[in-house]
Parts: C-alpha cells; structure tokens; sequence
C-alpha cells in the first residue's frame, strides 16, 4: 500500500494544524495512521518512509517523535530536505507498507 505524502493538516478542514516540529510530525503520523487503519493495515505493515522537512535542522525534533510512533522495528526512511509545497508546514512524510500475504 501507499500512502502519499501526509502533512500536519486538520483531517476534517484540510488546513494546517500548526505548533512545533514534533506537533507537525505527530499530526503527520496519526493522518498516516488514519489512512492505513481505513485500509485494514498499521503502522506495524510500515517498511518504508520518505521524509521531507523544510529545515534538516528539525531532524532531532522529527526523529524523537517518529521513534515514538515506529518503536524499536522502524521501517527504512530517507530524510531529506525540500521546499514543502503547502506554506507555512515543516514537515512531510510518505509511506509504503506491506499488507498481505
């Protein structure tokens, strides 16, 4: 399954969520989790993320919350830098999962 790229938006009124790095990526992952959950999966089915934040100086912010959500069986992840095309949001991910067989 793939889940394209989420952000830190409300999931009922689409618009920005707001707050720090960490309260971006944890809006990010729960909008990831949403979406897997609607399809029979989990964030356990997770191998792969790309992570793009618009300053990779928030990595240590990104990553302490991105731990909290994978655990200690973390998928493979990129993390880049990139110009984020929503204004104003720091952080985006997208992801691939196994689901099945």
């Amino acid at each position: 399954m793939y889940v394209s790229g989420q952000a830190a938006l409300d999931p009922v009124s689409s618009t920005p969520t707001g707050g720090s790095v960490a309260d971006e990526t944890r809006r990010t992952l729960d909008n990831v989790r949403a979406i897997l959950e609607a399809s029979g999966a989990s964030l356990k089915d997770v191998i792969k993320c790309n992570v793009y934040l618009a300053d990779i100086r928030d990595f240590a912010s990104m990553n302490a919350v991105y731990a909290e959500y994978f655990g200690a069986a973390k998928p493979a992840r990129t993390t880049v830098q990139a110009s984020l095309p929503a204004a104003g949001l720091r952080v985006e991910i997208d992801c691939i999962a196994f689901v099945g067989g």
